[in-house]
């Protein structure tokens, strides 16, 4: 049964999914959106009226949220690399770290683009220094979280260390990993010379220029 990803390469729960199925070389189709394809806007507008990043349509099941195709794909289209660990306790491990990078890294991040768009009342200046401050808590706590383990939850590549492909990555253009943190800042080179993310990051090297709160020159 064929899947197709609806999505945009620049997005971070995009990516969160395509280095899912680029760990296991998985076959799907990549439905672009974008001003160049109305007919994948139209199309996902059906499928997922929320309209939000991503979507896979795996035959006729629409899967939404990254973390639910994530465990979508480990269910009916499993390869090589298992991303949720079959122990039940490691399971637990690896999705408790997966909510922490979507949910204290990746959205302290996007409340500073956010605020740079206008998107809340906050002025650009007061969500960029608040979004700093949440990152900095969120850094000195994983800093601690990682010691001794060479992904998010220990030997095994999983679930989490697809979400804090993207969350470090973008989290350290909004607010840089200082060197106080070096098991931080050697994570993040991992999961940027890992095969699936470096991929994404090349697809995606061209929106760099749109990143609201301007792109570094590295990475």
């Amino acid at each position: 049964m064929s899947l197709a990803l609806y999505g945009h390469p620049f997005s971070s729960y995009t990516q969160k999914v395509l280095i899912s199925l680029y760990e296991n070389s998985t076959p799907f189709e990549f439905r672009k959106l974008g001003p160049e394809t109305p007919e994948h806007g139209a199309e996902w507008a059906r499928r997922w009226p929320l309209q939000k990043f991503p979507l896979l349509v795996d035959g006729e099941k629409n899967v939404v949220e990254a973390s639910i195709i994530i465990e979508h794909l480990e269910l009916t289209h499993p390869g090589p690399v298992r991303l949720i660990p079959a122990d039940p306790k490691a399971a637990l491990d690896a999705r408790f770290m997966d909510r922490f990078f979507d949910l204290h890294v990746m959205q302290s991040m996007q409340l500073a683009v956010d605020a740079t768009l206008g998107r809340y009342a906050l002025k650009r200046e007061e969500g960029v220094a608040l979004a700093k401050e949440r990152l900095e808590t969120a850094y000195a706590w994983l800093e601690t979280a990682l010691a001794g383990k060479t992904w998010a939850t220990g030997d095994a590549y999983t679930l989490a260390d697809c979400a804090a492909s993207p969350s470090l990555f973008y989290a350290d253009w909004t607010h840089p990993i200082a060197e106080a943190y070096p098991v931080l800042r050697a994570y993040r080179a991992r999961l940027l010379a890992r095969p699936s993310f470096a991929r994404a990051v090349d697809e995606a090297r061209y929106f760099r220029q749109h990143f609201p709160l301007g792109a570094p020159d590295r990475d």
